[in-house]
């Protein structure tokens, strides 16, 4: 048995490892790598590692593009094999999919103008929305914690990640020669008490285990203040009469802020002023949130039996059409525009931004992880002056930033939740989907609290198991 790390290795976005059990090949996530544009379109393009053709199964932990996004490229290239992943997965995939598959051929139109002008050779979009269309029959959801065996080698079970709606712990039991090996990948671990969905569940005694490390050194602000702080964000915006413009990720973070706006409201814990969503992407995943509340916590389940609906209320507007995102320039504040993409680089939230940051009565909030290299960390680093849409802007609007609202576990959330795990069964945890110097620290941390044996993967790097 072997794993090879392809994506999200000393880096955060890209995720992707292949295991070779008994001669089948088996790729854990297929993610976007997200950068530096060229660089970007070079490592998502190709497939260096192996021939889409000779993997056999795709195992899914989340639907967030940096796990999904590259699968329809992986399918145009011969991959033809089930997709394994939770109900609520399979369904924010497919609007993910199609969603991203628009952004792919929209970029290329865009950046093929300038280089047919510099009379360079034209780029193709990595996928199409027709490519995209021929993943979804490819899907088979699994339940929560039901033992499924692919093969009569594999036997996979899904634990609850608590990071998005059907994000999941990925969980096998791998028979090789009649010896029995637990192999475990975290996908992206969620942190306790996140509104909205359930904390992340214990998995079986485990023999290796690939753990993501986002904020492997690095800690958030309590979940307990986040409410607080919306709020006086929210009160600051009503005497300044001004806007407050939030780069949020369609799926995950703009459910949580609007559920928690909508608690502030109830509470009369401020005046409501206006909300739009203003993404259609946005619209689409919060109706597959209402279609699976069985990835809801007990306190979300009580307040859905008491207000019905917590993604929609007074004041609160999604917005679809062109025509109306346009016409929220011309209305004046308080209001609270939420849009994607939650790292600023493409999207509506482009044009929001280019519209609002010179104006001092506004506020830019960022509730999000953004990539180096990106719009949204250039306003989280408070540079003076950024581009968008290759135009430079003074940022005059004041930036706030809340962590709060972060999905992935920080360092103690992390630490607290592999200490669980048995250290004597351990044989290797794997760190990926994390900045190295974060590596570094919690594999530090992970020896302190007893773990012998962890491994920090290289790209292309191969383990035998």
């Amino acid at each position: 048995m072997k794993v090879q790390f392809i994506g999200a290795d000393r880096t955060v976005t890209g995720s992707m490892h292949k295991l070779t059990i008994n001669g089948k090949n088996y790729l854990l996530d297929c993610g976007l790598f997200q950068g530096k544009r060229k660089e970007a379109y070079d490592i998502n393009r190709n497939f260096p590692f192996f021939n889409p053709k000779d993997i056999d199964y795709l195992i899914l932990s989340h639907a967030h593009i940096d796990h999904c996004g590259n699968i329809p490229n992986l399918v145009k290239n011969g991959f033809n094999g089930p997709i394994y992943c939770t109900s609520a997965t399979k369904d924010l995939a497919k609007i993910m999919l199609k969603d991203s598959a628009h952004i792919q051929v929209k970029d290329v139109e865009y950046v093929n103008k300038k280089r047919a002008k510099q009379g360079k050779k034209l780029f193709e979009p990595l996928y199409d929305e027709k490519d995209a269309n021929l993943v979804y029959p490819l899907m088979r959801d699994i339940e929560y914690h039901k033992e499924v065996s692919i093969n009569d080698d594999v036997t996979l079970q899904f634990f609850d990640a608590g990071h998005i709606l059907g994000s999941s712990i990925i969980f096998l039991k791998v028979n090789e020669n009649g010896k029995i090996i637990n192999f475990a990948f975290s996908g992206d671990l969620g942190r306790p008490n996140l509104p909205l969905l359930k904390d992340p569940e214990a998995i079986p005694d485990t023999d290796y285990f690939i753990c993501e490390s986002t904020y492997g050194g690095r800690f958030h602000e309590k979940i307990e203040g986040s409410e607080a702080k919306l709020t006086e964000v929210i009160k600051k915006a009503i005497q300044q009469k001004g806007k407050i413009i939030v780069p949020a990720f369609s799926v995950g973070r703009t459910q949580e802020l609007v559920y928690s706006i909508h608690k502030i409201f109830e509470n009369k814990l401020t005046n409501r002023i206006p909300i739009y969503v203003d993404s259609p992407l946005s619209t689409n995943a919060t109706e597959i949130f209402r279609e699976h509340p069985e990835c809801f916590d007990d306190e979300t389940v009580n307040f859905i039996k008491k207000y019905n609906d917590p993604f929609g209320f007074n004041q609160l507007t999604y917005i679809t059409d062109v025509e109306d995102s346009k016409r929220l320039n011309d209305l004046p504040g308080p209001m609270m525009i939420i849009s994607a993409s939650g790292m600023a680089e493409t999207g509506r939230i482009l044009h929001h931004l280019a519209n609002n940051i010179e104006n001092s009565k506004n506020i830019i909030l960022m509730v999000g992880y953004c990539a180096e290299n990106t719009l949204g960390k250039k306003l989280i680093d408070k540079e003076s002056e950024v581009k968008i849409f290759g135009e430079e802007f003074k940022v005059k609007a004041e930036v706030i930033t809340m962590n709060s609202f972060s999905a992935h576990a920080d360092s103690n959330e992390l630490i607290d939740y592999t200490s669980k795990l048995n250290k004597d069964k351990m044989k290797n945890i794997f760190l990926v989907h994390g900045d190295y110097d974060q590596q570094l620290k919690y594999s530090a941390r992970l020896k302190i609290s007893g773990f012998k044996n962890i491994s920090i993967p290289s790209r292309g790097e191969v383990f035998e198991i």
